[in-house]
């Protein structure tokens, strides 16, 4: 049984410690806060703009851009979110595993270490990749701290740049999405090329009453419609698929195109960030819990072994006055 001095001094080490984790957890609630502002005011625009740009481009025969032509893949590019600190919990470890799932799916299909470009955002990521030795594409630690527009701007023109260039043929994101402090989902998303029926969920074949202009609605319009409406059944509903187009469709399509890229750069950011003060606000306050039950226990022990001791005592002064 380890002496009463020994307890003593656990008991101030965990003390300590509880401190340290409590303070910690209340700063990540603190921070979690304001990242929850900044996700719940942009996430929605995101998601609008997303939606709109996709339904343009799937009811918009003659809407053209090459960000949306798949090809075959040779050369992969990854957008990876962690944090630059650790004590998350499982946060960073998730994100990384998730990563070599993904090099190892591609590897599988005949793809090498060379074929990879890795956009590290965070420290975590940052020294897996080193020590993957893959290629990666600069240092971007700055956001993992303090995420800003223009960072993200300033990697979603590059990525672009190298699709338009042939140097890589598909560009994922792999990052937590927020989406409550107690739930944060590791996300796999397509970045490049754009994906028409990924956010488009309803994109089945439809019946002609549908609201929602997809590429595959749009096929069975034209398959389908004009020979409903030439057998005298039911009048055919339009898709809301009119769009007006001011000033051009080159020039909408230049501009709003890497608005969205540069906004899903962002938007995965801001995510990452309101997740990791999540999962570390959860991790400190499993901590300061752990920390009180030891104290309970080391309190515990340290009554037993002090009335031990004054038992003892008492036995040796009730010895010593019979003799």
């Amino acid at each position: 049984m380890p002496s009463l001095k020994e307890i003593k001094n656990r008991i101030a080490s965990v003390n300590s410690t509880r401190k340290i984790t409590s303070a910690m957890k209340m700063v990540a609630s603190s921070k979690l806060h304001h990242a929850q502002t900044a996700i719940g005011n942009m996430l929605p625009y995101q998601n609008c703009l997303e939606h709109i740009l996709k339904s343009f481009l799937a009811a918009t025969p003659d809407a053209d851009t090459p960000f949306d032509h798949s090809r075959e893949v040779h050369k992969v590019a990854l957008v990876v979110f962690t944090s630059n600190s650790s004590l998350c919990g499982g946060f960073n470890n998730n994100v990384i595993k998730r990563m070599t799932q993904v090099i190892d799916e591609y590897k599988s299909k005949g793809l090498t270490d060379d074929d990879f470009l890795i956009y590290p955002v965070g420290r975590k990521v940052a020294e897996k990749v080193d020590k993957m030795k893959l290629h990666s594409a600069g240092n971007f630690l700055e956001l993992a701290d303090k995420p800003n527009s223009e960072g993200c701007r300033q990697i979603a023109i590059d990525v672009g740049t190298k699709w338009l260039h042939g140097e890589v043929d598909k560009v994922e994101l792999i990052y937590h999405h927020f989406k409550s402090a107690g739930s944060q989902i590791l996300t796999r998303k397509v970045f490049l090329p754009l994906d028409l029926e990924d956010q488009l969920n309803e994109d089945k074949e439809r019946d002609l009453s549908s609201d929602v202009a997809t590429a595959k609605a749009q096929e069975y319009k034209r398959k389908h419609g004009r020979d409903s409406q030439n057998s005298g059944n039911e009048e055919v509903k339009p898709f809301k698929d009119d769009f007006i187009v001011e000033p051009d469709m080159e020039t909408i399509l230049r501009e709003l195109v890497p608005k969205e890229l540069h906004l899903m750069v962002y938007t995965a950011l801001l995510d990452s960030a309101a997740s990791e003060h999540a999962a570390r606000m959860v991790a400190m306050q499993t901590a300061t819990d752990n920390a009180d039950e030891l104290l309970r226990n080391l309190n515990l022990e340290y009554n037993k072994s002090r009335q031990a001791a004054i038992t003892n005592e008492l036995l040796d002064l009730a010895g010593g006055a019979q003799n």
